[in-house]
């Protein structure tokens, strides 16, 4: 599976660009701010139908502009597919395979499989557990039509529930039926939720293990644990014995929206102990594995999207990633840079063609 063909109009700072890709290495080089991460999240935009770096739509659209439009030819399966994702001020986002409209944005997700590897990313080792919860819903999200559907409604279940324990602190009052109702959606919501999160991190495990231990030659001990208090109780136990406390604090303080991943080293939080440089390998180890995850479950090649990793990762790191994505015939890759020089040196010591843009 690869992309042939882009265009965008309006698209955050590029007013209008075409480029035709190469189904192996495309780099874009340049200054900062010339637009060469938007390029990269444009694709992921027509992949997940949503930015990677800005969520609401029309923080996407050019200044002083009032649409855009992200417009790209895929082959996927052998097969041609044009996919299309617009949006206008205003109005609401629309999203077209071949020139047909989806209903739901969510029907579109786990066509076109994709990994980001973004700076941004260490925050998923740094940061709190909803990061943590994202990636494994982003993973399962591209595979299970299913899983997303129950997440999304999980999650606007919960919001009314949520709103209601704010309705009743603010007006003093309680009603137990109510709340039972939404305790039982969420509950029977939940359970298909947690199961594919445990499924999941039963083969994912292993997967990333393997490569941790490849790029680090074995030298250390590394782990991750899902963390779910589903793990000992159901939600309906939990909603019922943490409702006092959810009075208090006017939200659902229990259930699968607060599930974790421990990321351990030698059996230590790697967060707390470990040093920069495994921190690096871990969130590569990390993102390799879910692209043979996504490889394994899809039957094809993710496209792979690396921005700015240059400058995040050290030079060595950066070669034998690319090493590592060529001698195993990973698919199409997109990767951005501020060094033409340097990437030319990192392209050096891989076997496979490029192509380098250079955006000004």
């Amino acid at each position: 599976m690869y992309i042939q063909k882009l265009t965008l109009t309006n698209y955050k700072n590029l007013s209008s660009e075409s480029f035709d890709f190469k189904s192996s290495i495309n780099c874009f080089v340049g200054d900062n701010g010339v637009g060469k991460s938007n390029i990269l999240d444009s694709i992921y935009h027509l992949a997940l139908g949503k930015s990677y770096f800005n969520p609401t739509s029309v923080q996407n659209i050019e200044f002083d502009k009032t649409f855009f439009v992200i417009e790209g030819s895929f082959i996927i399966k052998s097969r041609n597919e044009k996919i299309n994702c617009s949006f206008k001020k205003g109005q609401k986002k629309v999203l077209k395979r071949n020139n047909k409209i989806y209903n739901k944005i969510s029907e579109h997700i786990g066509l076109i499989p994709l990994v980001m590897i973004s700076p941004d990313d260490i925050d998923l080792i740094n940061e709190g557990s909803n990061l943590r919860r994202k990636f494994i819903d982003g993973i399962l999200g591209q595979i299970h039509s299913d899983y997303l559907t129950n997440l999304l409604n999980y999650n606007k279940i919960l919001a009314q529930r949520n709103s209601l324990l704010k309705y009743f602190a603010l007006n003093h009052t309680y009603d137990q039926k109510t709340i039972d109702i939404y305790n039982e959606q969420l509950d029977n919501l939940s359970l298909p939720i947690y199961k594919k999160r445990k499924s999941f991190m039963k083969h994912f495990s292993p997967l990333f293990e393997k490569r941790y231990n490849a790029i680090n030659s074995g030298k250390e001990k590394v782990s991750m644990n899902y963390t779910s208090a589903l793990n000992e109780k159901s939600l309906s136990e939990l909603l019922s014995e943490s409702i006092n406390k959810d009075r208090i604090s006017q939200y659902t303080t229990e259930g699968i929206h607060k599930d974790d991943l421990d990321f351990l080293i030698h059996g230590k939080q790697i967060k707390k102990f470990g040093s920069q440089g495994q921190k690096k390998t871990f969130l590569i180890a990390l993102k390799v594995a879910q692209f043979d995850y996504l490889r394994n479950e899809k039957g094809m090649s993710p496209i792979i999207l690396l921005d700015d990793i240059f400058d995040k990762l050290d030079q060595k790191r950066v070669a034998s990633l690319l090493k590592l994505i060529v001698d195993e015939d990973f698919g199409q890759v997109f990767l951005t840079d501020t060094n033409e020089d340097r990437t030319l040196k990192a392209l050096e010591s891989v076997d496979s063609k490029f192509e380098i843009f250079k955006i000004d």
